[in-house]
């Protein structure tokens, strides 16, 4: 069995939020909800400044939190991994919301949809997956993964700074860029907030400039924070 994860490689990342749009689109979600966002961090000391664009979704954590939270049991991990919530066993409790140390699990009591009710996109594809008072996030597309797919963000992205696949598959696109990138460029894997111990899929490269400073003069590394220890440093 495939275990999916999303790599995130922050040098090729230019923050156009292309991925925001195509995963809204995608999945249809409400005026205030997105799923797939893309964080600014301005790091250095002036006047050596610059900014670096964080890409951010569920991380379909092996040890969710969320899941382990739900009082209904409406979260579940598939075998490949995808954490999904079950709409119709959700009661809106929002325990899930609380436990995500991540902040990518969403509760609205009050909707502002794009569409009217009856457009079909909305009566068909939207809310039939997104139910009002439910709790939703990021399914890593499970609806087209099923079918083949890459998920809408991995497709929209201009600069391939998302690359969607099975970890445990040494000869897929993912396994092999991590294992390129260690050897061209001495890049790890790291995980956002490392001390959450959530055992997340999702794995992000750093900054070249975190890993050859020399090319970018005086620009300052990614911040420590977002790194494990030891790792892209």
């Amino acid at each position: 069995m495939a275990k999916y994860a999303m790599l995130i490689d922050l040098t090729r990342c230019i923050g156009c939020d292309a991925c925001t749009l195509a995963c809204k689109q995608e999945n249809g979600t409400p005026a205030d909800v997105f799923f797939a966002r893309v964080l600014n961090a301005e790091v250095g000391k002036f006047p050596n400044v610059k900014r670096v664009y964080i890409p951010v979704l569920c991380n379909h954590c092996d040890d969710a939190p969320c899941l382990k939270g739900c009082p209904n049991k409406a979260i579940f991990k598939r075998p490949d991994g995808i954490v999904l919530i079950d709409q119709d066993r959700c009661k809106g409790a929002g325990a899930c919301v609380s436990a995500c140390p991540y902040g990518n699990v969403y509760l609205n009591t009050e909707d502002t949809w794009y569409l009217n009710e009856d457009e079909a996109y909305e009566r068909d594809h939207v809310k039939p997956r997104l139910t009002q008072n439910k709790a939703r996030k990021c399914t890593y597309c499970a609806h087209r993964v099923d079918e083949g797919l890459d998920p809408a963000c991995v497709v929209a992205c201009p600069t391939t700074a998302r690359i969607f696949g099975d970890l445990d598959d040494s000869e897929s696109t993912i396994s092999r860029y991590v294992v390129d990138q260690e050897q061209e460029t001495g890049r790890k894997p790291f995980h956002l907030v490392p001390q959450a111990g959530t055992k997340p899929t999702g794995i992000y490269l750093g900054t070249m400039a975190a890993q050859q400073s020399s090319t970018l003069g005086n620009s300052a590394p990614i911040p420590a924070d977002l790194t494990q220890e030891g790792g892209d440093k």
